[in-house]
């Protein structure tokens, strides 16, 4: 072949190469954006995603399970907090607030978040969906079902006053009812998210032990300390209420009537679960059979409030063939169950007409019969 032709085609092959190289890199960059784009989505969708789970785990107990707010603790579901700048987020949540409850999340101050981990509590406070955020911390079994805030018995505390130093119990139920049964639950018998107060382990803790937990919390816990919220002389009452529950009458701190949370995913946990471990014995739709009370009755529905419900799943019934599921179950399971009983009131029945063996309800097994509007 002539060497010239040969040159010259190698030469336009060359051009042509060097053409395309340069149409896909051009192809590339006009890309780029979106791709870039697309990665940072994901990214975030990522943290959006974990935050909320950081979100039920930490944050709901104070700010409600979709960021509302609770008591005097602000709500995170606003526009002017999301335009704040994210470093000033960042260092709140890391450092927390002095002068309030808000105490500092970063490991290096004491707390239990990494770095990473508070990024993402801000990505979710900046963009995420606080609908969404509220359906996770009910599905993970963490909504607060208790407020902030409560009011102790008023019989029952007058009754306090009469036991030794009764004007100190007094004001530190007072303290309790406003500052500690969020976490800690009526009674101090404990939630989900903190121990019982009011517990025989606890009271063997010295003076000087259960002083400083209250004064500069627990690392590596909920629990922040007090020292900046309560005085000196309401953190001894707290103590000391610590030290003296057994003589403190029950429901002096009551537990409210606050409806537990549900979503359309704990509704049909809650069924799942209802039909694999308790339709047996109570019915298929909770009406009861010769082996267990009705539960989908308008006098057990009305009269019984969730946390009763919950107390009862969890602790069973001495006495009776219900066992206690606490140990059997989650939290969140178990509220998925009450979930699901209670969307039966509005339509419960006045009267229960017990299922009967063969009928789907329970089969065999020792009859009993007990009154069909008692609790299980």
């Amino acid at each position: 072949m002539n060497p010239s032709r040969t040159r010259l085609i190698e030469i336009l092959v060359g051009l042509i190469a060097t053409q395309l190289i340069v149409f896909g890199l051009a192809l590339y960059i006009f890309n780029e954006p979106q791709r870039v784009s697309e990665a940072q989505t994901e990214i975030l969708f990522t943290q959006l995603d974990s935050g909320m789970t950081l979100y039920a785990e930490n944050c709901a107990v104070c700010h409600g399970l979709n960021g509302k707010g609770i008591g005097a603790n602000p709500a995170l579901d606003n526009p002017g907090l999301a335009a704040m700048p994210y470093d000033e987020i960042f260092k709140t949540i890391e450092r927390g607030r002095f002068g309030t409850s808000m105490p500092a999340w970063s490991k290096e101050d004491g707390g239990p978040l990494s770095d990473y981990q508070i990024s993402e509590l801000v990505a979710l406070i900046q963009s995420g969906d606080w609908n969404a955020t509220s359906d996770r911390v009910v599905n993970l079994g963490l909504a607060p079902l208790i407020p902030f805030t409560t009011e102790p018995d008023a019989a029952l505390l007058e009754a306090v006053g009469l036991l030794p130093d009764g004007a100190t119990l007094q004001a530190a139920i007072s303290t309790y009812a406003s500052s500690c049964v969020a976490c800690h639950g009526a009674d101090g018998i404990g939630t989900a998210i903190a121990p019982a107060l009011n517990d025989p382990l606890v009271r063997e803790k010295t003076l000087d032990e259960l002083t400083r937990t209250v004064t500069f919390g627990s690392a590596g816990t909920l629990m922040a300390g007090w020292s900046n919220q309560l005085t000196p002389e309401q953190i001894s009452g707290m103590v000391t209420l610590i030290q003296r529950w057994e003589e403190v009458p029950t429901g002096s701190i009551p537990a409210p009537d606050v409806p537990i949370a549900t979503t359309a995913e704990s509704i049909a946990l809650g069924s799942d679960l209802f039909a694999a471990n308790c339709a047996r014995c109570h019915g298929p739709e909770g009406q009861g059979t010769p082996r267990a009370p009705a539960l989908n009755v308008k006098s057990f529905l009305t009269e019984t409030n969730d946390q009763a419900i919950e107390l009862i799943v969890t602790g069973g019934v001495p006495g009776t063939a219900l066992p206690a599921w606490g140990d059997r179950m989650t939290p969140a399971d178990i509220q998925a169950i009450v979930g699901f009983i209670r969307q039966w009131e509005p339509t419960a029945p006045e009267v229960a007409i017990p299922t009967r063996p063969g009928n789907g309800g329970g089969g065999g097994g020792p009859p009993w019969l007990r009154d069909n509007n008692t609790s299980p």
